[in-house]
């Protein structure tokens, strides 16, 4: 569990900091606090986590879908 977590917060992070890059760099404060009028998608507010979200069912689909290969092929 602590593993998925970790997992998770590390695809935030880095789709936080590709998408947002000069954001960050130079104003980090204001556009965080920006976040809650957001329209980003549709999904306001919680776009970050949703589409981190989706990020991370393909990635532990792909895991699964790996693990299921080398299972099999032993």
């Amino acid at each position: 569990m602590k593993k998925e977590l970790i997992i998770f917060l590390f695809i935030l992070l880095i789709l936080s900091l590709f998408s947002h890059f000069n954001d960050f760099f130079t104003h980090p404060i204001e556009h965080i606090q920006s976040l809650p009028q957001s329209t980003t998608y549709g999904l306001g507010f919680l776009h970050p986590i949703i589409i981190t979200f989706v990020v991370y069912l393909l990635l532990l689909i792909l895991r699964f879908i790996i693990k299921f290969i080398k299972i099999k092929l032993l």
